[in-house]
């Protein structure tokens, strides 16, 4: 039987890039998976059909010989080289359906690196950090440069990095040449897993360096400045580059992560960019008026005016005075005061004699007492009706 031409095997035209054909292959294999059709004796072969067409189709140089000769490029003349047990150079079944496996599953399994996954862990990146660190409230509103500690590992110096006596470069290795994997057939499958003697890495290192163990980093505690801005709130994150976890055989640091964690104040309450104080007003000051000192979280003061007749809960605001916007200089939040009028304690006898006075002359200066005690009578009444 004469084998069909593979641009219609796999349903594209002559002129179809590598996405296209890859994307057909893909919408075919799936279809004809004989997992899939296990009622449908002629879906292996079919699938067999559409993988010998994807071999040749993905592949630039087997694609030019194909467009050029058709199937004779690879029947033992033009193509040149031995013949798979299904006619196409070096596509024999169990190969195939490797390929389709990683096609199909390789975004899973292995996070899109691509086949073989060569040259995998040569030169990585280091591992990112995170650092929890402390401050005032006085320190996110005014800034500040910060010392810290930071654990972790730095370049090997006496290889470079590299894991290699006298930062010597690694040899590729003779298991899996320097693939990093290594297939095994078992049956209809092969199956591919990390190479056992690099450890994934694609190269191994004859000689260790002595100093880091063949690791090319070490393990050292690094002190770092670092740059409070005015306005951070818990939560904010400072990222420091190249800061990190040293990476692998040379490869690049990590970077370092910095998460503020803002502290509580004893006296002023932070909302955003706005701060609340609560203060406490004498009961004489709040029924005839006047001032009092309020504190302002820079370590000044200001004189506020209270009102006469003022209540527990008012509040009174101080513009420009709260906490400053992060990375946008000139704004500022409000510092809102709010004054809790104090009843006074441990009088005199004269002081209970004047108040007793004060009381018996009392006649419509609580109006807000006299309105609820309406509502209360009113209630009763209703009740009582």
């Amino acid at each position: 039987m004469a084998k069909r031409d593979f641009y219609d095997v796999l349903g594209v035209s002559r002129g179809a890039s590598g996405d296209e054909i890859k994307k057909a292959y893909r919408q075919k294999a799936r279809a004809l998976h004989p997992d899939r059709n296990k009622d449908n004796p002629e879906s292996e072969d079919l699938f067999k059909e559409v993988n010998e067409a994807h071999d040749i189709l993905k592949n630039t140089e087997k694609k030019a010989a194909y467009d050029q000769f058709g199937h004779a490029a690879f029947e033992g003349g033009v193509g040149g080289g031995p013949r798979g047990p299904h006619g196409a150079q070096g596509a024999d079944f169990s190969s195939a359906f490797s390929d389709v496996f990683e096609d199909l599953f390789g975004d899973f399994m292995g996070g899109g690196r691509g086949r073989g996954g060569r040259g995998r862990g040569r030169a990585s990146r280091g591992a990112d950090l995170r650092y929890n660190l402390r401050v005032t409230l006085e320190d996110a509103f005014a800034g500040k440069q910060a010392t810290i500690s930071v654990p972790g590992s730095v370049k090997c110096g006496a290889c470079a990095g590299s894991g290699a006596e006298g930062g010597a470069r690694p040899q590729s290795c003779p298991t899996c040449a320097g693939h990093g994997k290594v297939r095994a057939q078992q049956g209809f499958f092969t199956i591919e897993r990390t190479c056992p003697t690099c450890s994934g890495r694609g190269q191994i290192i004859k000689n260790p360096c002595t100093a880091c163990g063949g690791q090319g980093s070490v393990r050292k505690d690094r002190a770092l400045n670092v740059s409070i801005p005015p306005g951070v709130e818990t939560g904010t994150r400072i990222r420091l580059g190249g800061e990190g976890e040293a990476g692998a055989r040379g490869g690049p640091q990590g970077d370092l992560y910095i998460f503020i964690n803002v502290a509580e104040h004893e006296i002023f309450q932070r909302d955003g960019l706005n701060l609340h104080c609560r203060i406490p007003v004498p009961m004489t000051t709040a029924t005839l008026g006047g001032e009092i000192e309020a504190p302002l979280l820079d370590g000044g003061r200001t004189r506020v005016k209270v009102p006469s007749g003022v209540q527990t809960g008012k509040q009174l605001r101080l513009r420009a005075k709260g906490m400053p916007a992060l990375q946008r200089p000139g704004q500022q939040g409000d510092l809102f005061i709010e004054l809790m009028v104090e009843t006074p304690v441990n009088l005199t006898l004269r002081q209970k004699e004047l108040l007793r006075e004060f009381e018996q002359q009392n006649a419509d200066n609580s109006p807000q007492s006299q309105n609820f005690f309406a509502k209360v009578k009113s209630f009763w009444d209703s009740m009582t009706g």
